[in-house]
């Protein structure tokens, strides 16, 4: 039972370590930051929770669907999806202008929906999206998976709401985009490595 453990760390571990750099400078950080400026942050972050609660259960949900297929054709898939991960971020479709108009003084659903509904729609297709599902795929953990991501997406989400604005003063945008982008080709090379030996 000790001996697994160690396994079964490495996968979340993995998984909220790749989620959370792509998610970094991803159009749906700036989307709620913006949400946070113009909205009480608590009410922000309670709709985009829970639009990226569903958007790691649909990713899980397809990883699992490919994580069917016979191995090699699963960490050949992996491979593609983490290549193509790499090139999104490396190309800059990344960037999004989300724009709210509205007050900052809403209720609780109103904020909540309106914060919910940018990030769903943004959020699909999206490359951290495209990564859980490859990530489901080839650790077949769907929970373990599922829990990481959405850890991820909630902790950059909340880093964009309390204060994004800090964190890019300290880290700069292309910088975390190039080490996304380094890990994400790491992960495409070490699952083509599996897929063809």
């Amino acid at each position: 039972m000790e001996e697994d453990l160690p396994v079964d760390l490495v996968i979340p571990a993995t998984v909220f370590g790749v989620v959370f750099l792509a998610e970094l400078p991803d159009k749906t950080a700036l989307a709620s930051l913006i949400l946070g400026s113009r909205y009480r942050p608590v009410f922000v972050f309670a709709g985009v929770a829970a639009a990226f609660a569903v958007h790691a259960a649909l990713a899980v949900t397809a990883g699992s669907l490919l994580g069917l297929l016979p191995q090699r054709a699963v960490e050949a898939v992996a491979a593609v999806l983490f290549a193509a991960g790499a090139a999104l971020l490396l190309r800059g479709r990344h960037a999004g202008d989300e724009r709210i108009h509205a007050g900052s003084r809403r209720g609780f659903w109103r904020v909540a929906v309106t914060s919910f509904t940018v990030i769903l729609v943004a959020e699909f297709g999206d490359l951290t999206q495209v990564v859980t599902a490859g990530l489901a795929a080839r650790d077949h953990s769907p929970v373990l998976v599922g829990a990481a991501a959405m850890l991820a997406l909630w902790a950059v989400a909340g880093l964009a709401i309390a204060g994004g604005r800090g964190l890019l003063k300290v880290l700069p945008l292309a910088w975390i985009t190039r080490v996304a982008a380094v890990v994400m080709l790491v992960l495409a090379a070490i699952s083509a490595a599996a897929a063809f030996t």
